[in-house]
């Protein structure tokens, strides 16, 4: 089924319609009016496509321009106005909500001085996942795709929709950082959103709860509002927001106006041209929702050191939020360790990142030397960048550890396992991962859990 947009019928709010035209309508429609056109059953439906494991463009009232000081934000923005607004696209009758809002995230990060589309198809069929396209997916699946460097590709390269994703591509940037804004307030999302394009977000929202006598959507205002916590079941992105949205503009009249301006991924038959409204009441929306917060060009780095193909499936640790994990490679040639990447499982994470060279085996860690020490303020997946790059020794062993407390968070380092149904091609031959407790005295996670430790090595070559 294909939803069609009342785009051709008279319509309350119109992209060339001013504000003056649209008070003086709410002015000839009484409140009951508004409500009358929107009177809904609720009706509740199946997933969309997003596992659950674990705006329409119209200016209705002027932007209000503010300076720029630290916590002020204008009362309606939209990355529209911007340039930022990705391609808009639509998933058809595949479960790939998830895919597309990342992708389309991806693109508006970086607009609008560059304007790549990028390849949903690619995302969701060519991960390191046993996970069926239909089944959906879930953050954690494209955290691991993209900081794993298995894409993203270009849309030219891997076009949608047509069940095929050839192999052997290489990732036209690199993503470096991807923030999980979790639990966020109003003003966290609202400055993600400014700094850097979309956010990707879930709600609870399907083919079914869109339909008149759902009663969550008025097809006509394009507003969306679901007053109940359902389980979220559906990828969007949210490009802005505006503080005046009225309430009486939704199907079921939330408690305060205002709304997110959001992309859909049903293709321009939906809302305006894919944009449509949900209402700050909504009870889902922004609920979880994750940020692209670096990409850098693919020849950012030479190359990356890697056991955890399908990334963070579970934590580890010692019921505590304290812990040690460490990763040990070898080197190749002529080669400078330039940074480290690893996940931080919880808000506010510290850390300290250590380098031993040419260990021979774990007592040797004892030898550590710090390279740097920070906090995250957000879960997700960071890149930590060496001040200063180091020569690592040809075809010698060099270990990276990481020293990490993580408040509120039991067993916060993060490993893929063997036996996990949604990854079934994961293997920990020839891999050397280890926690601690202390420092001091390390498991090899491989032999005594079955689990490989996420932490990444990235390198130059020392002759570039």
């Amino acid at each position: 089924m294909r939803l069609k947009s009342a785009k051709n019928k008279s319509r309350w709010l119109c992209g060339t319609w001013c504000a003056a035209a649209v008070l003086g309508m709410l002015q000839w429609l009484n409140v009951e009016s508004v409500n009358a056109f929107s009177a809904r059953g609720r009706h509740f439906a199946v997933s969309n496509g997003i596992r659950t494991t674990a705006g329409k463009r119209t200016a209705v009232f002027p932007d209000l321009i503010l300076p720029d000081l630290p916590g002020i934000l204008p009362s309606r923005y939209s990355s529209v106005d911007c340039g930022r607004k990705p391609t808009v696209k639509s998933q058809g009758s595949y479960g790939t909500c998830w895919a597309l809002a990342a992708t389309s995230a991806l693109e508006s990060a970086l607009l609008p001085e560059q304007r790549i589309v990028f390849s949903a198809d690619h995302l969701a069929l060519n991960n390191a996942f046993t996970v069926p396209v239909n089944d959906g997916g879930d953050a954690r699946m494209t955290m691991a795709y993209l900081n794993g460097w298995q894409g993203p590709v270009t849309e030219e390269e891997d076009p949608y929709g047509d069940g095929y994703s050839p192999g052997n591509l290489s990732p036209a940037v690199h993503v470096q950082e991807i923030q999980l804004l979790d639990g966020a307030n109003r003003q966290e999302i609202k400055e993600a959103v400014q700094k850097y394009g979309a956010i990707q977000t879930s709600l609870y929202m399907s083919r079914e709860t869109v339909l008149p006598e759902a009663g969550y959507y008025n097809e006509w205002t394009a507003a969306y509002y679901d007053p109940q916590e359902e389980t979220q079941n559906h990828e969007i992105l949210i490009l802005g927001w505006d503080d005046s949205f009225s309430r009486f503009l939704f199907a079921q009249t939330p408690d305060q106006d205002g709304a997110f301006i959001c992309q859909n991924s049903w293709g321009e038959d939906f809302g305006d041209q894919g944009i449509f409204y949900v209402s700050y009441a909504d009870a889902n929306i922004a609920g979880t929702a994750m940020a692209y917060t670096k990409i850098e060009p693919a020849d950012n780095y030479d190359r990356i050191y890697q056991t955890d193909d399908c990334g963070w499936r579970g934590r580890q640790g010692y019921d505590d939020g304290e812990c040690w994990f460490a990763n040990v490679y070898r080197a190749g040639e002529g080669e400078q360790l330039a940074a480290a990447g690893f996940y931080a499982v919880g808000e506010d994470t510290s850390y300290e990142l250590y380098l031993v060279e040419t260990p021979s085996g774990t007592a040797d860690f004892s030898k550590r030397r710090l390279l740097k020490r920070g906090t995250f303020r957000w879960s997700g997946y960071y890149t930590v960048e060496l001040s200063e790059e180091i020569p690592l020794r040809d075809g010698e062993r060099f270990a990276l550890l990481v020293h990490i407390n993580t408040p509120d968070v039991k067993n916060p380092v993060a490993v893929e396992y063997r036996g996990d149904p949604d990854a079934k091609n994961v293997t920990t031959d020839g891999k050397y991962g280890f926690i601690s407790r202390d420092g001091n005295d390390w498991d090899h996670t491989e032999e005594k859990y079955g689990s490989n430790v996420c932490l990444k090595a990235y390198t130059h070559r020392a002759d570039e």
